[in-house]
């Protein structure tokens, strides 16, 4: 049997002639290889590459949608030629702040708005035709009750307010009568119905039918006879500025304290607020008398805070105490020299303590805390005398260093406010509101008669006392915020720890202007409030970093005189013993406090 080929012509043939596809009518035609699509080549088809984004000429979509090489791919899934995303081509579309904020005021108010993926030009609204279904998301029946209206369009007869709900005006009474039931209110005179008369609380009304026939009961008028007695006491109460406390005071009962020592008074009957007198340093001279030098190795390490530490004081005058406020809720006061033991526990912010601050003699001491509290102890038997809150978080608390105004002490808020507060009747005496940002240090400078505040709106402002406006602005447009700011020994300037790893001077007297001289870099404190620190005779300043490291310049050449690693986490604080040579205390987020010598 001859073999047949894919032309129909048998091996004879081949030899004998050329192929024909004519020559048997009845050939079996068997194709071997399928369709390549190369008849579909045409020289004047324009080909393109499929990774190509941007195309010069017009290209047909069935050309941009063949097969790079072969057949096409059955199991392969088609993509579009324009496909940006995984499911196929997503558009960039916009739409005005003006029609954004009216549907969605429009679906607060009537609980449906346009359906932003409709692009319909028929919605209802535009063109008042009747609801189609699509063209709003929400509550649809609502939307075709009101016929689509947005809160700008006068909404159908059936859906606005009758005329008799409207609230109406309350007398405003006889002008020629101050006091009584139809006292003159002016235009401070409410609504009819706001449930306020002239002295309280309004009686509920009665149904209409009956308040022309009903008369007011005996225990109804006893009621409101109570109530006006009630607010005749309140307003009694508000005048007598012996027995009410402040709205800003708040009372106390939660705050409790530990004392740690073998026993709290000696054999004079004397408590650890007694300054020693067995030490070879006078703790009752004068700061800063003698010579500093730097610390050179740890000598102790006081370790009680649970969680890290965010601020160290030593007493005032002495430094034979050293109080401390933590993350772990809790202030606690150390001793300093002999057994250099833990005297004793505050305890009563329910949140992390944000700053603390002695009075001058020390008797006294403020706590500021994430809870929104500013609490006044007493330092010697640990009890809460008054606690102070405004309902924002104090970030920065100080006294008025003033012998005769040690009663006043300032508060820097989150609501960027500086609160004045009276100790003694724990009212607010004055505000100074003009930051724009929550406000971070209160310093007092000039002899006390002035202060001068930082805050996060990267400014600095000066103030008289008790005066709430701004006598200095200083903002230049390469300020950083300063979270952080000491004042010299000498009074006469400030330190002022910046945001950009630098610390910078300012004067402390009438001009406050900056000390282009003096500048301190090299240490990295962005993000974080690490206070500078003073020696005692004003040689040296000092500085933490995010890295645990403490940094001592000279003040007069603003060299780095010595850097060395003093704790594992950030040291928020250096503060410089008041009569020691080269005592020096830090603190970090580690929760140790360290003494150096």
């Amino acid at each position: 049997m001859n073999n047949i080929n894919q032309y129909g012509s048998s091996d004879e043939e081949d030899f004998n002639a050329a192929p024909s596809l004519t020559t048997s009518s009845t050939a079996m035609v068997i194709n071997t290889a399928p369709d390549t699509g190369f008849d579909q080549l045409n020289p004047d088809r324009l080909y393109t590459a499929p990774t190509a984004t941007e195309l010069t000429v017009n290209v047909p979509f069935e050309d941009m949608n063949q097969p790079i090489v072969g057949p096409t791919n059955p199991f392969s899934e088609r993509r579009l030629a324009t496909q940006n995303l995984v499911t196929g081509h997503v558009e960039q579309q916009a739409i005005s702040e003006s029609d954004f904020r009216t549907q969605m005021r429009t679906f607060e108010s009537y609980g449906y708005a346009r359906d932003p993926s409709a692009n319909n030009s028929n919605l209802i609204g535009q063109t008042g035709q009747g609801l189609n279904g699509t063209g709003y998301v929400g509550d649809l029946s609502a939307a075709a009750q009101m016929r689509g209206a947005t809160i700008f369009d006068r909404a159908p007869k059936a859906f606005r307010h009758n005329k008799d709900q409207k609230k109406k005006r309350a007398n405003k009474g006889d002008s020629g009568i101050l006091e009584g039931e139809h006292a003159y209110k002016g235009p401070w005179a409410g609504y009819d119905d706001d449930g306020y008369d002239n002295r309280g609380p309004q009686r509920e009304q009665q149904p209409e039918e009956e308040t022309t026939t009903t008369t007011t009961t005996e225990e109804e008028a006893q009621n409101t006879i109570s109530r006006f007695d009630e607010d005749e006491m309140a307003r009694e109460e508000i005048h007598d500025d012996a027995t009410q406390q402040d709205r800003n005071s708040q009372p106390t009962g939660n705050e409790t304290t530990k004392f740690h020592g073998a026993q709290e008074y000696d054999y004079l009957g004397r408590t650890y607020m007694a300054v020693p007198q067995d030490l070879d340093v006078n703790l009752n001279g004068e700061p800063g008398s003698q010579p500093c030098f730097i610390p050179k190795k740890l000598i102790h390490t006081w370790d009680g805070h649970k969680k890290g530490t965010t601020g160290i004081r030593f007493f005032p005058k002495s430094g034979h105490l050293l109080l401390s406020g933590g993350m772990d809720n809790k202030v606690k006061l150390w001793d300093v020299y002999h057994d250099r033991s833990l005297l004793r526990s505050y305890m009563g912010h329910s949140k992390a303590v944000r700053d603390i601050a002695f009075d001058n003699d020390g008797r006294r001491f403020l706590s500021a805390g994430y809870d929104r509290c500013v609490k006044l102890w007493d330092t010697e038997t640990g009890q809460c005398i008054r606690s102070f809150s405004t309902g924002k978080i104090p970030y920065c608390v100080t006294f008025n260093p003033a012998a005769d105004k040690q009663n006043i002490f300032l508060a820097g808020y989150s609501d960027k406010k500086i609160i004045q507060f009276d100790c003694n009747s724990g009212k607010i005496t004055q505000e100074y509101d003009q930051h724009l940002g929550a406000v971070n240090t209160i310093t007092f400078v000039d002899d006390n008669r002035r202060f001068i505040s930082t805050s996060d709106d990267k400014t600095m402002r000066a103030w008289e006392y008790d005066i709430p406006v701004v006598i200095k602005y200083i903002a230049e447009p390469d300020m950083h915020s300063m979270p952080s700011v000491t004042l010299h020994p000498n009074r006469k300037w400030i330190a002022c720890q910046s945001l950009d790893n630098q610390i910078y001077v300012y004067g402390a007297r009438d001009r406050f202007k900056v000390n282009r001289k003096k500048h301190f870099a090299g240490h990295l404190v962005a993000g974080y409030a690490c206070k500078p620190g003073f020696s005692p005779d004003g040689k040296f300043l000092s500085s933490g970093d995010s890295n645990g490291n403490v940094w001592v310049w000279d003040w007069k050449t603003c060299k780095l005189l010595k850097k060395f690693k003093a704790h594992n986490k950030v040291v928020v604080n250096t503060e410089w013993h008041p009569h020691e040579t080269s005592k020096m205390a830090t603190c970090s987020w580690d929760g140790y406090i360290h003494y150096w010598d």
